[in-house]
Order: structure tokens, then C-alpha cells, then sequence
């Protein structure tokens, strides 16, 4: 008979989790000035917590849910979806700092007040999604932020006023986003807001 250690069978090995979301994803000089004003909360507030990278940057419009595979089907739905929606392009304004309580304890840059254009697009996103059979898991409400700091040794709370940042937004992404033997995201497809 075979054994495969002395305590019995070995561990399996952890399946790697898909995950499908809808974004924004900053440009390159809004990114940078999110980074610098993650590190200056760090500096100040001392979060004990892993700093999110940069590259990974991005405010969560609407989460399709987890899988053990990739689902090319549910990706195809989302982008049609995706491609129907017309809402013309925004500016967000980043100027709070806070954290959900969680067990991560993830800290985040949000803003105080959500602009129009911000939820217009959520809510149609919403309903195309809906329009193709897709449920999404990312409630009943928008709360943007992009988070910044994993697993800190402290809630944020209440938030914080920050130097604002003010992030022109003129279009919204499909996410993959691979955790396990990869992490890795990749762009399923990006679509303009009206200019």
C-alpha cells in the first residue's frame, strides 16, 4: 500500500480562485497620485498592513463572483453586456481615507461625495448585466474606493480627509483576475464613456 506521508494523504494542493469584476482603472498620472498619497497615509497612520502595488490600482463598478475555472461563457455575456451601455465620462474625486472591518482589515481612498456620472454607470452597468442572465455579487449599493493597504494592524475609523485627487474618468474595464499559483489580472476588454 502506498502512503503518501506519515500522517496520511498529502494536502491538495490549492485551486487557484477566477475572479470577473468590472473597473476603472486610473491612468498612469492619477495612478501615481494614488500611490503617493497611499504612502503618505502609511507614513502617518502606520498601518502595519501590505501595501496594495500600484499596478493593481482600480475601483470595483461590479463583481461577478469567484470560480475554479475560468469561465469564458460568463466573460463572452459580460462584454455584451458591457458593450451596450452609453454614459457619458466623469470626473471622481478621491478625498477620503478610511477602512471596511473586515478580517483584512483593508485600508481604502474613497470619496465623500459619489458623483452623478459614477452612479449612473454603475446602475446601467447593473441593468445590462441583468439584461444577459448575469447576477452580480456587489450589493444593493456602490461604495467606490480603491483599496490601498491589506491586513493593517488597525481600522481606519472614522475616515480621514486626504489631499484630493481628482481622476478624469472616460472608460470602464473587464477584470480577470487570477489568485492562486498566478495573481495576475488581465484586461477582458475596456469601453469609452461618451466625451
Amino acid at each position: 500500500m502506498h502512503q503518501d506521508s506519515l500522517f496520511g494523504a498529502a494536502p491538495a494542493a490549492p485551486a487557484d480562485v477566477h475572479r470577473l469584476f468590472f473597473a476603472l482603472l486610473p491612468d498612469a498620472a492619477t495612478r501615481e497620485r494614488i500611490a503617493a498619497a497611499a504612502a503618505r497615509l502609511q507614513q502617518e497612520q502606520r498601518s502595519g498592513g501590505r501595501a496594495i502595488g500600484a499596478h493593481r490600482y482600480h475601483l470595483t463598478l461590479q463583481f461577478l463572483g469567484d470560480a475554479h475555472q475560468f469561465q469564458s461563457e460568463r466573460a463572452d455575456a459580460a462584454r455584451a453586456a458591457a458593450a451596450t451601455v452609453d454614459t457619458p465620462a466623469f470626473a471622481l474625486r478621491l478625498d477620503r481615507a478610511g477602512s471596511f472591518r473586515n478580517r483584512s482589515i483593508p485600508w481604502w481612498l474613497g470619496c465623500e461625495r459619489m458623483p452623478d456620472g459614477l452612479q449612473h454607470l454603475w446602475q446601467r452597468l447593473g441593468v445590462a448585466l441583468a439584461k444577459q442572465g448575469l447576477r452580480v455579487e456587489s450589493g444593493s449599493q456602490l461604495v467606490p474606493h480603491v483599496t490601498v493597504v491589506r491586513d493593517a494592524a488597525a481600522a481606519l475609523h472614522p475616515p480621514i480627509a486626504i489631499e484630493a485627487i481628482d481622476w478624469p474618468v472616460s472608460e470602464f474595464a473587464l477584470i480577470h483576475s487570477q489568485l492562486g499559483s498566478r495573481n495576475a489580472y488581465t484586461v477582458l476588454g475596456q469601453w469609452p464613456l461618451r466625451g
